[in-house]
């Protein structure tokens, strides 16, 4: 029988501490949360390999050290609402309810998120709302966020996305750039984004996030 517990224990003193993370909240919350139980049948021995895990498609589970390093830099404090964009079949939206007051994880991909709230209930996190919509549209009838995550790469960030965040607030966002990946946070302040480099990470783009090409006759 597979000691998942020692695999946890393993994933964070080898992929999450040195990726220099060292918040009591983000740590307790990883080593406590079965990443086992969020992904593909067939794919819980991968559960705690330093990569991306497929959900099939274009849309994976970040690998630990992504996930830990955003979660890091957003800085999530135990009275903020965050917006999970992409929850898959909810493990950050998991973690990061230990995190925050409360957590939207949208999901538009229903066999996706089939058993998602089940696995929430089970594991107490009874502060995650999952919301299916189409991941550009968000979740705007539960906001303004203070926290936004978005768990896939863009090319493009649609404004109704960043229209979500509170003055004030902070989104994590995977920009792929050529076979290059970057990491930045972005912070609203006077109504507009400032953005600022956090650290290179690879992943797919999610659908409906690709640049539009210029139109040409």
């Amino acid at each position: 029988m597979t000691d998942y517990t020692a695999r946890r224990t393993m994933m964070v003193d080898a992929q999450v501490r040195p990726a220099d993370v060292t918040k009591y909240n983000i740590i307790e919350a990883m080593l406590t949360v079965p990443r086992e139980l969020f992904v593909p049948q067939d794919r819980k021995e991968a559960a705690y390999l330093g990569e991306n895990i497929s959900l099939g498609g274009s849309r994976v589970m970040f690998e630990p050290r992504t996930l830990a390093k955003m979660l890091d830099a957003l800085d999530i404090q135990s009275d903020e609402l965050v917006l999970d964009l992409g929850a898959g079949q909810g493990y950050a939206a998991t973690v990061m309810s230990r995190l925050a007051e409360a957590v939207i994880a949208v999901e538009e991909d229903r066999e996706m998120s089939g058993d998602s709230q089940q696995i929430f209930s089970d594991l107490g996190a009874d502060n995650v709302i999952l919301h299916d919509a189409a991941l550009t549209e968000g979740a705007p009838e539960h906001g303004p966020y203070d926290v936004i995550l978005v768990e896939g790469a863009v090319e493009h960030l649609p404004d109704a996305i960043t229209d979500q965040l509170k003055e004030g607030g902070r989104i994590a966002v995977l920009f792929s750039e050529g076979r290059l990946g970057v990491v930045r946070i972005g912070y609203k302040i006077d109504g507009h984004m400032s953005w600022r480099f956090a650290f290179n990470a690879g992943a797919p783009v999610l659908p409906g996030f690709e640049r539009h090409a210029a139109f040409t006759l």
